[in-house]
Order: structure tokens, then sequence, then C-alpha cells
């Protein structure tokens, strides 16, 4: 299955995933590890471990580097 990844604020790839590839599974193929990310279904979280069923998934990133060391 071929999926359209938007990554929330860095910009949009496809991916081929297995037929039986998770959420989980995409967040990993986008470079992230699943407790740093969320995928989203028409604005909504999904489960990691449902099998992806939608053409178009949006990735919102939890955890961002921040602007600069302390002060």
């Amino acid at each position: 299955m071929d999926v359209t990844v938007e990554v929330v604020g860095e910009g949009t790839d496809e991916y081929s995933l297995a037929a039986d590839a998770t959420y989980d599974d995409l967040i990993r193929a986008a470079g992230y590890h699943p407790q740093e990310a969320s995928a989203l279904v028409d604005g909504s979280p999904v489960p990691g471990d449902r099998v992806v069923d939608a053409e178009s998934v949006k990735i919102l990133r939890l955890i961002k580097g921040g602007a600069g060391g302390l002060p």
C-alpha cells in the first residue's frame, strides 16, 4: 500500500508499506520512534497498533528540539 505522509512542519513523502503494516510501522518508516510522534487520520489520532487503512496520514512530532542552550 502506498501512503502519503505529511510530517507537520517538515514536509511530505510517500511510503510503500506491507498490507499488514501498522501506524507505528509507518511512523518508523518516516524516521521517528512511535513514542515521539503520533499518526493522525482526518485530524484525529489513531492507535499505533492499528493496521494502516488511509492513503493520507499526518505525523505530528510530540518531542522536538529546543531553540538553544540554557541561559
